[in-house]
């Protein structure tokens, strides 16, 4: 499960690295119909957008439906790119840090003529602080002493320091005046990019629309109140009825098997459970005949677990043939999904030999390399062999893409 700290790293918890993304766009010619991208992307409605939580969580996890035009199609283990703005209470304040009154012209990274204003709300980001606008911010003014011991590979770990838990605004702050001309931003800020989310939807359960699930980020470092670019947006100013700008992404490594009547096996605590909800609709409205087994966790069922109601009406249904939750906080002891996975090596074993396939998406610091841990045990118990023997098990599933992992 992830921590609060790893909230501060990351904006949301389906934020995957653009370089990716890019790159297998590159090669899948950008997935499905890909009239929409994400320099060109589609003005969806938010059509639905509700809080899972209920009151009293620790957490913020709401589910977002977003309406799609005709011809726009995905996949379950596809995202969505949704393209965010930062929030103008974050642009005030760099603007004020930096000196500047907003109406400044500019231009964009394609040379269009912006003001400022609009340049640091939808252009250019204003969050996380990097190395490397430190260095790029250090350049203009070379001289500051307050900025030499952040920068060079000797001072990396100080520069890491000092970035954890602040954003642009304090940088500006701490060392203000440094920035002569407005465009000089363009070489110091990355650009604004999109936070790409895991579908929790099947388009053949919901035909003009696809669902996310996303968790709200919030917290407060260095005497500020932050929030996440993407989840604050989705949280805070994306109602029902407002425009959101997305486009569709393809992620052939995660895919439900071509065999209908494979079993599979799916862990997805927290807003990890997203692609599962959408395996669970797609093979539901297939009819589809393999067994299916859902490991979800969170910290408290009366408050966390999302999804309950339709889970649960799936196992009635028999769609879903077990449904074992992990509340970590409702025991004096924390209980993870990785410790129901030891509980049941012996029947999980009993469907990886009948060719299941196992899935986990989540959290990859922590949550990812336990689940693989307690699976690798359960090979070896239910195979009577070592760890290495476990270790060659599942290298032979990695090859027969019958384990798949998305996480971040």
């Amino acid at each position: 499960m992830t921590g609060s700290g790893n909230a501060i790293c990351r904006d949301a918890f389906y934020h995957r690295e653009m370089s990716e993304v890019l790159e297998q766009e590159a090669k899948t010619g950008a997935g499905h119909a890909q009239k929409y991208t994400r320099n060109s992307p589609y003005a969806s409605n938010v059509n639905v957008n509700y809080l899972l939580t209920a009151e009293g969580s620790e957490k913020e996890t709401r589910h977002v439906e977003l309406a799609l035009e005709e011809g726009m199609t995905y996949t379950p283990g596809d995202a969505v790119g949704i393209i965010p703005e930062n929030r103008a209470e974050a642009v005030d304040d760099a603007l004020k840090a930096l000196g500047y009154k907003g109406d400044e012209r500019v231009l964009d990274h394609y040379k269009v003529e912006i003001s400022l204003e609009e340049a640091l709300r939808t252009r250019l980001g204003i969050g996380k602080l990097s190395r490397g606008s430190i260095g790029q911010y250090a350049k203009l003014a070379p001289n500051l002493d307050g900025l030499k011991v952040l920068i060079g590979p000797d001072n990396r770990a100080r520069a890491e320091e000092y970035c954890w838990g602040r954003e642009f605004v304090d940088l500006a702050t701490d060392f203000p005046g440094v920035v002569t001309d407005p465009q000089q931003l363009f070489n110091v800020l990355q650009r604004l990019t999109p936070r790409m989310y895991s579908i929790s939807s099947s388009q053949k359960v919901h035909p003009d629309s696809v669902h996310t699930t996303v968790r709200v980020i919030r917290y407060e470092t260095h005497g500020r109140d932050r929030q996440g670019v993407a989840s604050g947006h989705l949280g805070d100013r994306a109602g029902e009825g407002t425009a959101m700008p997305i486009f569709l992404h393809s992620n052939n490594n995660f895919r439900l098997p071509e065999e209908a009547s494979a079993p599979v096996i799916m862990v997805g605590p927290g807003t990890g459970i997203a692609p599962f909800r959408a395996f669970l609709e797609e093979r539901q409205a297939d009819g589809a005949p393999g067994e299916n087994w859902l490991f979800f966790g969170e910290q408290r069922e009366k408050m966390d677990f999302l999804y309950k109601d339709q889970l649960q009406g799936m196992v009635k249904a028999g769609v879903l043939t077990h449904l074992h939750t992990a509340f970590s906080r409702d025991q004096h002891n924390k209980v993870y999904v990785q410790d129901r996975i030891q509980e049941n090596a012996k029947e999980v074993f009993e469907w990886l030999e009948r060719g299941a396939y196992f899935y986990v998406c989540g959290d990859a610091t922590r949550m990812a390399k336990d689940v693989e841990t307690a699976l690798l045990d359960a090979i070896a118990k239910g195979s009577n062999g070592t760890l290495e023997h476990a270790a060659e098990y599942l290298a032979t599933m990695k090859k027969q893409k019958r384990y798949q992992r998305d996480v971040y």
